[in-house]
């Protein structure tokens, strides 16, 4: 009976473990998702200010870029804040 209660304990440890690891991988996925589409739109947003308000170059390119990074970083920490992940 001690022997089954132990086998009980280790798969339910497995499962714990397992459940953890996925739950690791999507928010982990979700952040990388995240930080792509939010430094791509203000890339983007730069490539437009490029063409039509700075007539061509690629100061407005790098300014989405230096902007998009840490204003993806910021909101993701606030989002990992709030959800008790940080």
């Amino acid at each position: 009976m001690d022997q089954k209660k132990d086998k009980d304990a280790q798969h339910e440890m497995l499962r714990t473990g397992l459940r953890q690891a996925v739950k690791a991988f999507a928010v982990l996925s979700g952040v990388g998702i995240y930080l792509a589409v939010f430094v791509g739109i203000c890339l983007f947003l730069g490539s437009l200010a490029d063409t039509y308000l700075l007539g061509g170059g690629s100061l407005g390119k790098l300014t989405g870029i230096l902007i998009g990074f840490p204003g993806a970083f910021y909101t993701l920490f606030r989002q990992l804040k709030h959800n008790g992940i940080v």
